[in-house]
């Protein structure tokens, strides 16, 4: 047994832990978690839990069905919202097929694979997301719309409000957990807010934004209100993206930083970007995978609708943020289309994968955007060479369809069953008959 696996042991027995949760996601990002007792623990490391995979979307056929989950020692962390009573602890897992091969649609697999070709070419990944989300009175839906919690704007102060403290009190849940925050803040719409989570590793970073949308909504249900990662929950109002910074490292040094280089950012740096410049159409159908997606990136309100990068420059797809003097090791790029509703494993491997295929290949970074993109004329856009972002999901998976990074970075099995998931989605949207519809021709036909 090694030295992890005998530290959660001890723990587990220390702290007196009633249960212990095994956790994972399905190939959309759905948290799964079956609860397994504190003597079972020790068995689960050496044979994991078996469980039925053809019940999880997207993970086996009925007859290949029998999949084993494997708790990851390093990511045991005692859940603070179930208190001292009955005390409960959670580990992400690895899963595998009974023969000890990794499932082949297992999203954090997935991640891992990726995060190993960029080991293989000597860099080690790190994400720091900015993760938005709207708190809501409740699910209950007035005039067409939600009702926020408040009308309280960017940055605004509001003491003794539901969003500040609630705030707090999630902030303080997540470093209880091991989680460290950079800022939290209100954002843009009312209701808004968002939580900045600290670089780590992408495998870090992908597990702790699974913990962290369950422990905003535990928060929420603890307050009384409901907290939606919706990427556009309301007509007129900021979207939720999750703006993720990125850089590759090389040992202890930051290889896209480069003294004296235009922004300080290295060729690697520029070969990464236009990586994700020449990919982000293929790869927009998995970071923005609900039809309700891309109401946020058409829906105005600062949302990146145009396949550019600028420096500082928030209308931009991909940002390369303001150089801090003589830090070299913040040196990063941000890319602003993602949001919050994501799977992050899957969303991280192709961020990673778009970057280093254009490190692999010598890809030449276009000019950046210097103006407002939002402000210039279709004309303008088009004779400066700025691509539209997918239009909507089925624009997305018809880009998808025909990417071969994406079909190789995700594998055949998760691939295949996210196109299924997200073709069905779009059929099922089409055929809606919508509120605006019924508005605007009712009575009007």
């Amino acid at each position: 047994m090694d030295k992890q696996q005998d530290f959660v042991l001890r723990t587990i027995e220390e702290r007196g832990i009633k249960f212990v949760r095994l956790w994972f996601t399905d190939v959309v990002g759905t948290l799964k978690s079956v609860a397994i007792a504190p003597a079972e623990v020790e068995g689960a490391f050496v044979e994991g839990l078996g469980f039925d995979g053809s019940a999880i979307e997207g993970f086996t056929r009925s007859y290949e069905s029998d999949l084993l989950s494997l708790p990851d020692p390093g990511t045991f962390q005692v859940l603070p919202w179930r208190g001292e009573i009955d005390p409960t602890a959670r580990m992400f897992c690895d899963l595998t097929t009974p023969d000890g091969q990794p499932a082949a649609a297992d999203p954090r697999h997935v991640l891992k694979r990726t995060l190993e070709k960029a080991k293989d070419l000597g860099f080690t990944f790190y994400t720091h997301p900015e993760v938005e989300f709207y708190l809501m009175k409740s699910t209950t839906i007035v005039d067409g719309s939600p009702v926020p919690v408040d009308d309280a704007g960017y940055f605004d102060n509001v003491p003794g409000g539901t969003a500040h403290d609630f705030r707090r009190r999630a902030v303080t849940m997540l470093e209880d957990i091991g989680i460290s925050v950079e800022y939290s803040h209100h954002e843009g719409g009312p209701g808004q807010n968002e939580i900045d989570l600290r670089y780590a590793d992408a495998l870090t970073t992908a597990d702790n934004i699974m913990t962290f949308r369950t422990v905003v909504k535990e928060v929420a249900i603890e307050q009384g209100v409901h907290a939606t990662f919706m990427p556009k929950p309301m007509s007129g109002q900021p979207g939720s993206g999750m703006h993720t910074h990125m850089s590759l490292f090389e040992g202890d040094t930051n290889a896209f930083y480069e003294a004296g280089a235009q922004y300080q950012l290295s060729k690697v740096g520029r070969q990464f970007i236009a990586g994700l410049l020449t990919h982000a159409q293929e790869i927009t159908a998995v970071t923005n995978q609900f039809v309700n997606s891309y109401k946020r990136i058409w829906g105005g309100d600062e949302a990146p609708s145009f396949v550019t990068w600028g420096h500082n420059n928030r209308s931009a797809l991909i940002r390369v943020p303001m150089y801090k003097p003589h830090k070299g090791q913040s040196s990063r790029v941000e890319y602003r289309g993602i949001d919050s509703a994501c799977n992050p494993y899957l969303a991280f491997s192709l961020m990673l994968a778009a970057g280093l295929k254009g490190i692999e290949e010598g890809y030449e970074l276009p000019p950046e955007a210097e103006n407002n993109v939002w402000s210039l004329s279709d004309a303008e856009r088009r004779a400066l060479g700025y691509e539209p972002l997918p239009s909507n999901l089925d624009h997305a998976v018809q880009y998808m369809e025909q990417s071969e990074l994406v079909a190789e970075t995700l594998g055949s099995q998760v691939y295949d069953y996210f196109m299924l998931n997200k073709r069905q989605e779009w059929y099922d949207y089409r055929a809606q008959v919508t509120p605006y519809e019924l508005r605007t021709n009712l009575t009007a036909l």
